[in-house]
């Protein structure tokens, strides 16, 4: 596809503001450039003696241009990009210093870190990356991406370790210390740590900081805006899992339906024809038809046009189906005040949530289940069906609210320490909702004011699956947009993303920063970002 003229102009600008002196008052004082470009000979090898608070260093070795290899339970995929482009950047990756740590700020604590710096050409800039599901790993894919790119980066398991994959929780089983790692502290201790340890390594500290996570990486990240506002100059948050316990509540809202009804299953052999008919009734309420839909909260699904007028067929659903998806558009509720516990799903994500239609409570099956058994519960054999939305939730809050739920809206100090915040979310998010993001954004405004967006930005992404994926305009440079804020004070006021087939891009879109949506000019192609302006769309 054709570059279009506003992606172009908008990449020479961020090129050009990016390689300028930011201004001298928001400047920190600069190092000589040859001190931070090369650190002398064996100083990686002497940040094994390094003294750090409740800290053991592991190791401290140097590791030769294209020699890293990921160790055995490692996440290599590095998130967003995918495991085949990750395995480029490993092939790519400088020289680099390893250093390997654990950290024990309790008896219960075993917080796991890596923080790598290039051997040469450091931008002077440390950049901690986010992990994925209930961690367990280092992130080496993104650690990989931001070295590749002349970062010191950081990254931890959260103090546990990687048995039973991203969805196992059997070692919070009465372990309130580690569940405080893994709410919070793990990623502040790592971050404190790491940039100690690249100030050793440089003898000159990071002039900027940033944190790049998404999912579990995108909560992790406004965790530390939120309790530790001087860690990061600039948080990108990606599709966060905001309110743990009552994120949790949604699956267990469907699985009661579907013990209620086990005729409400919906097989994944219509989820594409349920999408289908969705896109049918809500793609063009924006005025174009393009396979995705802007704003799915003025969708309003007809139902009757969807369910089968006798028996079932392939090409319909249920009576009970159907019931199935309004409860998973609706959320969970508190049965006795009728609180909204957890928004439900968009209209738009059907197709993008094959193989999560049915979540059981079988050991290690799911996120939510684990959640209930081993951080509240404390019971590996429970099965959810005496859960009481109303009561559970409150002990839940009173148990683990504090270490896990990352929605407290007050973000006055990270403002005042000049942080800068970028979220994103994709629309057709099978996972954590969308509605979640604005309806933070929306309580942080209340607490900061009108001048929230001087600091903190939306933007929701039509089509979007959970962090990349669906048809939507999934890729776009976050850390060029916060960089940009951060060094030049230049805020995203649109940042064009594409979607690409086979890594070649076929649609290009602006991201709008929340309550405004691309909005089509009327002519020229609607693949193409330029013929589109951001505006806060009509709702009918």
């Amino acid at each position: 596809m054709k570059l279009n003229r506003l992606r172009d102009r908008t990449m020479l600008l961020a090129v050009a503001a990016l390689v300028a002196a930011p201004p001298a008052s928001s400047q920190p004082p600069k190092q000589a450039a040859a001190s931070l470009a090369s650190p002398a000979g064996g100083a990686c090898g002497r940040l094994a003696s390094q003294s750090l608070p409740d800290t053991t260093i592991t190791e401290a070795v140097e590791v030769a241009a294209g020699a890293f290899s990921v160790p055995p339970g490692g996440d290599g995929n590095g998130g967003n990009g995918g495991a085949a482009r990750v395995a480029a950047v490993f092939a790519r990756l400088p020289a680099f210093c390893r250093v390997a740590g654990v950290i024990r700020p309790s008896p219960e604590s075993n917080i796991k870190f890596e923080v790598w710096m290039p051997l040469q050409g450091w931008n002077q800039r440390f950049q901690g990356v986010g992990n994925g599901g209930l961690a367990g790993t280092i992130s080496y894919g993104a650690m990989a991406t931001a070295l590749a790119a002349g970062y010191a980066t950081g990254s931890t398991d959260t103090g546990h370790g990687p048995e039973g994959g991203m969805t196992a929780a059997n070692w919070a089983l009465k372990s309130p210390e580690r569940i405080k790692d893994f709410g919070y502290r793990a990623v502040h201790e790592m971050t404190v740590k790491s940039k100690a340890l690249t100030t050793a390594y440089y003898s000159a500290k990071p002039l900027y900081s940033y944190w790049v996570g998404c999912s579990e990486g995108g909560r992790q990240g406004m965790g530390e805006a939120q309790r530790y506002p001087t860690d990061y100059n600039g948080i990108v948050a990606g599709d966060p899992v905001f309110g743990w316990t009552r994120t949790q509540t949604r699956s267990l809202s469907l699985l009661k339906v579907l013990r209620d009804d086990p005729a409400a299953f919906i097989p994944s052999s219509k989820l594409k024809m349920l999408n289908a008919a969705v896109l049918a009734q809500c793609d063009t309420i924006d005025g174009i038809k393009d396979g995705v839909i802007n704003d799915p909260r003025a969708c309003k699904v007809d139902f009757t046009k969807i369910q089968c007028k006798s028996g079932d067929q392939p090409d319909c659903l249920t009576a009970s189906q159907v019931k199935y998806i309004k409860a998973d558009y609706a959320g969970s509720r508190n049965p006795r005040t009728g609180e909204t516990l957890m928004f439900g799903h968009m209209p738009g994500f059907e197709l993008l949530q094959s193989g999560r239609v049915r979540e059981t409570l079988d050991p290690g099956e799911s996120q939510p289940s684990a959640f209930w058994r081993y951080f509240v519960f404390d019971d590996p054999k429970w099965d959810g069906r005496s859960f009481d939305f109303d009561k559970d939730v409150a002990f839940a809050d009173k148990k683990v609210g504090a270490d896990m739920n990352s929605f407290n809206p007050d973000l006055r100090a990270f403002k005042a320490a000049g942080g800068k915040l970028i979220s994103y979310h994709g629309w057709s998010d099978p996972q954590p909702t969308p509605l979640n993001s604005i309806d933070y954004l929306e309580r942080v405004q209340k607490v900061v004011g009108n001048d929230a967006k001087d600091f903190f930005r939306l933007f929701m992404i039509p089509g979007m699956g959970h962090c990349q994926g669906g048809p939507g305009t999934d890729q776009f440079d976050k850390l060029e947009a916060i960089r940009a804020w951060v060094e030049q004070g230049r805020a995203p006021d649109v940042i064009v993303a594409e979607h690409r087939t086979n890594g070649v891009a076929d649609r290009s879109r602006p991201l709008c920063p929340h309550p405004q949506a691309a909005t089509y000019k009327g002519s020229g192609s609607t693949d193409d970002a330029s013929n589109f302006a951001c505006a806060v769309p009509k709702r009918p």
